[in-house]
């Protein structure tokens, strides 16, 4: 390994401990939330790759997941299952199935750089709807891979 990409590596693992610093608040919810359904059955795990502690079988809700911080609560048994888009579901057009977790990665993601300034702004941008610039980038990222930045 090269001096540089050591460099590049140490850089890249202090922001991801910053982000995560930073969107504590967010995270703490989320960790209540996560919490008080493991009493209704739910159960956790860390994910390394979504950088998140998963909350699976969590009891609430319409279905699917819901990102808060580095905290995702998920009705299911593996976010490793396809969903339709915001976009899809509101009969935008037909796109192709996604991945659940790389669509709450991005979530995540966008936690990690907007902290505690993310839900507000959420709200802002219509919440849970397809109109929300947020979901969009969020299912763009499980598309591709990348572009889960909401002002791309």
């Amino acid at each position: 390994m090269s001096a540089a990409s050591g460099g590049s590596t140490l850089l890249r693992r202090l922001a991801v401990a910053l982000g995560a610093l930073w969107t504590l608040p967010n995270t703490a919810l989320g960790l209540l939330a996560g919490l008080v359904g493991i009493a209704f059955g739910a159960h956790a795990h860390w994910s390394r790759r979504d950088r998140a502690i998963v909350f699976h079988r969590w009891p609430w809700g319409p279905g699917g997941a819901l990102t808060l911080g580095n905290t995702i609560l998920h009705t299911g048994d593996s976010l490793d299952s396809t969903c339709v888009t915001y976009a899809h579901r509101a009969g935008h057009g037909d796109e192709p199935e996604i991945m659940l977790a790389d669509h709450e990665r991005a979530h995540v993601y966008q936690y990690m750089v907007l902290g505690p300034l993310f839900l507000p702004l959420y709200l802002l941008c219509g919440g849970i709807s397809v109109r929300n610039r947020f979901e969009r980038a969020a299912d763009r990222y499980a598309r591709s891979g990348r572009d889960w930045w909401p002002w791309a």
